[in-house]
């Protein structure tokens, strides 16, 4: 069954947020939705938009009257919007967020909120290059998968709601722990989007490069195109994985760059096969 909100706040209204407004309001789940921003015009393109029904910038005086809080900043910012909103929201309220990194959220939460938690850590795999509620869509969510942690003395109408959100818009709902989830979209995602990045730089080479651009170059760097705030926080809060993945995919390229300097072909046949059959895998084909 769907849940019903009164009255749901989403701290930040670009894509994710402003997506996630459209959807409550598609879905008739929410009475009515706000938004929090840092940039007043951002809250006016939500509006214009229809993705909310007010907005402010006062992140404090949003919480009065919510039921649901969803927090879809950048991750490093999370942490301390959680103090803020922790002091101000009734004790009825759930609050979850949609940061692509969920370890250090989770246990800054789980450290200074009392239990049975209210917050409960979750993560869309939804998105694209593009960032601003301009780009929203009330159906970014549909057919995603949704990380929710696992339930850990969490209150039960909390943990409840959170995986029936997801779940209403479109989602489907997988519980993975927060150290496990870093490990994992480090590699595949936050170190694939350093490699797009390294790869869109090293064509900035020597010569104009734009008539030699395939559909290659186009389809391996369109995610280094994301906004690099996101980004930028996502690596310092995921760092250890990141750094761990980068030194491995530094020894792997390494171990290529010998292959073709010393031109062995059949290795070079192998190493590209083992490559299809890992993305396969990956894609469950």
């Amino acid at each position: 069954m769907s849940p019903r909100f009164g009255t749901v706040t989403i701290v930040g209204v670009g894509l994710l947020g402003g997506s996630l407004g459209l959807a409550l309001k598609d879905r008739g789940l929410a009475d009515r939705v706000r938004g929090v921003g840092r940039r007043q015009e951002v809250i006016d393109t939500a509006l214009t938009l229809h993705a909310i029904d007010e907005g402010t910038l006062d992140l404090a005086g949003a919480m009065h009257g919510a039921d649901l809080v969803v927090l879809c900043t950048p991750a490093a910012l999370i942490p301390q919007q959680l103090d803020i909103v922790r002091a101000r929201i009734a004790p009825h309220v759930v609050v979850t967020d949609v940061a692509s990194t969920k370890a250090e959220i989770c246990a800054h939460a789980r450290a200074n909120w009392s239990e049975p938690l209210r917050f409960v850590g979750s993560h869309p795999m939804a998105g694209s290059e593009k960032y601003g509620p301009e780009h929203a869509t009330p159906h970014l969510y549909d057919g995603c998968v949704t990380i929710v942690e696992p339930k850990n003395n969490h209150a039960d109408d909390a943990y409840e709601t959170v995986c029936a959100l997801w779940r209403s818009v479109g989602s489907r709902v997988v519980e993975v722990p927060p150290q496990l989830h870093d490990d994992i979209v480090a590699r595949t995602s936050h170190i694939p989007h350093i490699v797009a990045a390294l790869v869109a730089e090293l064509a900035a080479g020597p010569g104009d490069v734009k008539d030699l651009v395939g559909k290659g170059f186009r389809d391996v760097t369109r995610i280094a195109e994301g906004r690099a705030e996101i980004w930028r926080d996502i690596c310092l809060t995921n760092r250890d994985a990141i750094v761990a993945g980068l030194r491995e995919f530094g020894e792997q390229a390494n171990a290529v760059r010998e292959i073709i300097e010393h031109g062995k072909a059949d290795e070079l046949d192998a190493f590209f096969q083992s490559a299809q059959a890992a993305r396969r895998r990956a894609l469950g084909e």
